[in-house]
């Protein structure tokens, strides 16, 4: 799935498989989510949005049942200094 970097609230790249009609979302920390069952026109608006942190929290996160993505490393583009500061 070829994803498309973003730089908005905590996503840091979308991508979807219209065959599978499935949304991926890699978040600030690294992690990957595969959000089901996504219709083109949601993938459209939020690939379009102008806050599309927004969008994805309105549309998007609880409208849709998700799982961990395949191949997803825990920890990834993580700054290991947030366990100090949160």
């Amino acid at each position: 799935m070829e994803m498309q970097r973003i730089n908005s609230g905590k996503l840091r790249a979308i991508g979807y498989d219209r065959r599978e009609r499935t949304l991926r979302i890699e978040f600030d920390d690294g992690s990957l989510k595969d959000y089901l069952n996504v219709g083109e026109e949601i993938w459209r608006r939020l690939s379009g949005a102008s806050s599309a942190w927004s969008f994805f929290r309105d549309n998007v996160e609880e409208e849709f049942a998700c799982r961990k993505a395949a191949g997803a490393k825990a920890g990834v583009g993580r700054n290991p200094l947030d366990d100090l500061f949160k």
